[in-house]
């Protein structure tokens, strides 16, 4: 076992995401469609963010401003995309942070145009589509009404149009939406005479999609994670051939190793969330204890790489069951992670980001 870090920590293997991202490039690539590569999930971690772009990924998007603005600050040097439509309480930093923003909303829109106006910017836009995953996105046929508004509006620029899916309703990006999708553009765009520059078909989701299909339409655009740092795509959570589905590792120390009972004595009520746990009599076990909780990480997204088991967790602990492992007090204890609890680590300042290559 290994001693010598701090701990908690999440390891962070750089070679493994540039590797991704090429690979990615190349697959979408050879079908005609750019990448935006998505921070969110690593909270626009500069680290990575350049290596994305050092990988040829040239447009970065993140949902939360903060993240953009860590980014530019580092030097990072992309065009950045806000992955949301704004609240109109955060324009102004939406001007200054972000080259693109995603909208849903005129009223915002027109708050932008007139940011944006004054300051002698011009901020470029992509409309969302709702496209039946029933998060973000203006209804079709409410499109042309909606686009001819907003091209009467100084200081912003229409320059796409995008949709989600697999995110809320998890409806999935089929060769049936995404030639839905090419119609509909193709329609504003001859309505308009208005030449789009990004037609985003999705996300990771869209990688079963982008494997099946031989004609891409209008789409040459989507917004890529998890398949990068992961090697996954969403949908079914399948691994992605050829990607490193490990690049991320996240380590933690047991600070308890005790032979105890399996089941809990005493009168029961709520544990720490409010819920009445149960639990399997598996008579005396030993039971290590990890310095880490739901407060660090999403407990449940978390598979240990060691033959123990997690049985629970608290706030700030996790309860194990060692089994036959001979872990003890010190010992460090490593696990692979989901999407979910990559998102919490990367995001908890109580966890160490650690890099290697």
């Amino acid at each position: 076992m290994i001693h010598a870090s701090v701990t908690p920590r999440i390891e962070i293997n750089l070679a493994k995401i540039a590797y991704n991202a090429n690979q990615l490039l190349q697959l979408y690539g050879a079908k005609g469609i750019g990448i935006m590569g998505v921070t969110k999930v690593v909270c626009g971690n500069p680290a990575i963010a350049e290596v994305l772009v050092n990988k040829g990924i040239g447009v970065l998007a993140d949902s939360k401003l903060e993240n953009l603005r860590k980014m530019r600050e580092a030097g990072i040097q992309a065009q950045f995309v806000l992955l949301r439509t704004p609240s109109l309480s955060e324009v102004n930093e939406v001007i200054a942070y972000a080259d693109i923003s995603m909208n849903t909303e005129l009223a915002i829109i027109q708050k932008l145009s007139a940011i944006a106006h004054a300051q002698n910017k011009r901020h470029q836009i992509i409309l969302m589509l709702e496209m039946g995953d029933l998060r973000e996105g203006i209804m079709p046929a409410d499109m042309a009404g909606f686009i001819a508004e907003v091209l009467a509006l100084p200081g912003v620029q229409v320059v796409g149009l995008g949709a989600s899916f697999a995110c809320f309703g998890g409806v999935k990006p089929s060769a049936v939406k995404m030639d839905e999708l090419s119609a509909i553009v193709q329609g504003i765009e001859d309505q308009f005479s208005l030449p789009l520059m990004y037609i985003s078909g999705g996300n990771s989701a869209n990688y079963n999609w982008l494997m099946e299909v031989k004609d891409t339409g209008k789409i040459n655009n989507v917004r890529l994670g998890e398949s990068i740092y992961l090697g996954r795509e969403p949908v079914f959570r399948e691994a992605i051939s050829g990607l490193f589905t490990d690049a991320f590792t996240f380590v933690t120390e047991v600070i308890e190793a005790k032979v105890k009972p399996s089941v809990p004595y005493g009168e029961k009520g709520q544990d720490a969330f409010g819920n009445l746990p149960q639990f399997q009599d598996r008579g005396m076990m030993r039971r290590g204890l990890l310095g880490v909780g739901e407060q660090d990480v999403l407990v449940s997204g978390l598979t240990p790489q060691a033959n123990i088991e997690v049985l629970g967790s608290s706030s700030d602990h996790i309860v194990l069951d060692l089994k036959k492992s001979n872990l003890q007090v010190g010992d460090e204890v490593s696990f692979s992670l989901n999407y979910s609890a990559l998102l919490s680590a990367m995001t908890s300042p109580y966890v160490l980001k650690a890099y290697t290559h």
